[in-house]
């Protein structure tokens, strides 16, 4: 049986231990939710104060170039393509995930235009399947639905398919599909291969060039503890920048902005998936936040984040056996994210009273409680008490009550 006295010693162990201070995380708050929404680190209010005092306040519209303004973009860009495992001028950081998705999308369609069908599998996140099926609409296109399993992936790939757009780990159950094993196979029936980082970078190691990957995006907002809304990073392999046509011409994405001609001519290469002016405030936050990551590699991150899971699964056989939870992630780690989640028919009230002890994970339909473990701010008694309390809560019904039954607009 695991103490918490064994969490204490493992938290005197953890080489990232010292990162937790860097977090502006409440007194006593555990914070099991930075898969949907990062912890602000410490010293982003400060460098918000200078952005908005200094920066625009002082600087006005002279800072577009005394502050660099106009190169912010590409400049965060390289910070978040070491976290990726890509080419400092194959990432552009712009827009949302979903916007990003869309031009990704188009431009993969537009590449291999003798080809009718975009493959995904039924469990991916709703907003990268809305937006697949806005882009199959327009190009009258088809989208071939297949089980969330590798195999079945897989199986669903053949020379009808331009495309196969993944959620690298799935979003509800926290499982890695094997992206070089699986874009290889897109490649060898001639398809494209593109993928959603949004529960990967920050947390999971990436190396899309590794993997010969052709596309990606991610957001800036979960891993990244870019701040609610952060902007979102768009990367496209070098291969394909003298063919790519993302289907958004704004003036960003020109080759020449401020010359304000009449007709559009594509920047070279990544600078063309840019659209409208970036959204600045929130470009700058990210930019300070991602220095969070400076001097810490993706494999110490990934060991933590392999403990912290293993723990609360461990923790979850152990003290929640007769509460009748189920586990929808996978058991083996090499193929789960930095997340679990449980499974459990009351698992919104579960989630809300959770939430009131000052434990915050989340809720997904129709019965998941999902956790996630941000490494370089969840500690290992972190884990423990979580677990602990769900045990101290399904034991003493505290969970219903209507407060935690009746569900709010955000789960």
């Amino acid at each position: 049986m695991v103490t918490r006295q064994d969490c204490i010693t493992l938290d005197q162990q953890d080489a990232l231990a010292a990162c937790r201070d860097k977090f502006a995380l409440p007194e006593g708050e555990i914070y099991l939710d930075g898969n949907s929404l990062g912890a602000m680190p410490r010293h982003l209010p400060a460098r918000m104060q200078e952005v908005m005092v200094k920066e625009w306040g002082n600087g006005l519209i002279r800072s577009w170039n005394d502050a660099s303004w106009i190169d912010l973009p590409k400049r965060v860009a390289g910070q978040v393509a070491r976290l990726i495992g890509a080419g400092k001028d194959e990432v552009m950081v712009a827009d949302s995930t979903s916007v990003n998705l869309y031009k990704a999308l188009v431009a993969a369609v537009r590449l291999n235009p003798a080809r009718k069908v975009i493959l995904s599998e039924r469990g991916n996140f709703p907003t990268d399947l809305y937006i697949a099926q806005g882009v199959a609409e327009i190009f009258n296109l088809e989208i071939r639905y297949v089980d969330s399993t590798p195999e079945a992936v897989l199986a669903g790939l053949d020379d009808s398919v331009a495309v196969v757009m993944l959620t690298h780990v799935n979003y509800r159950t926290g499982q890695i599909y094997p992206m070089q094993e699986i874009t290889a196979k897109a490649h060898a029936v001639g398809a494209l291969a593109l993928w959603d980082l949004a529960h990967s970078a920050g947390a999971v190691e990436v190396d899309l060039n590794a993997a010969k990957a052709d596309m990606a995006v991610g957001c800036g907002y979960k891993y990244l503890n870019g701040g609610p809304g952060a902007p979102a990073f768009v990367f496209v392999a070098e291969r394909h920048h003298k063919d790519m046509r993302q289907p958004l011409s704004g003036w960003h994405g020109h080759v020449r902005p401020f010359e304000f001609v009449l007709g559009y001519e594509p920047a070279p290469g990544i600078e063309s998936m840019q659209c409208g002016t970036p959204p600045l405030l929130s470009m700058l936050s990210l930019e300070s936040a991602l220095e969070i990551f400076d001097g810490v590699e993706m494999s110490a991150l990934r060991k933590k984040s392999v403990a912290l899971t293993e723990l609360f699964i461990k923790l979850v056989d152990e003290k929640l056996s007769p509460y009748q939870f189920g586990l929808a992630s996978p058991r083996d780690s090499a193929v789960r994210g930095s997340q679990v989640s449980l499974t459990h028919e009351q698992g919104y009230a579960i989630v809300q009273a959770l939430i009131a002890r000052g434990i915050t994970g989340d809720f997904r339909m129709p019965n998941i409680l999902r956790f996630g473990f941000t490494p370089l701010y969840v500690s290992f008694t972190n884990v423990y008490d979580t677990v602990q309390a769900i045990a101290e809560i399904m034991e003493s019904g505290e969970w219903n009550q209507d407060k935690f039954l009746t569900k709010k607009a955000v789960t």
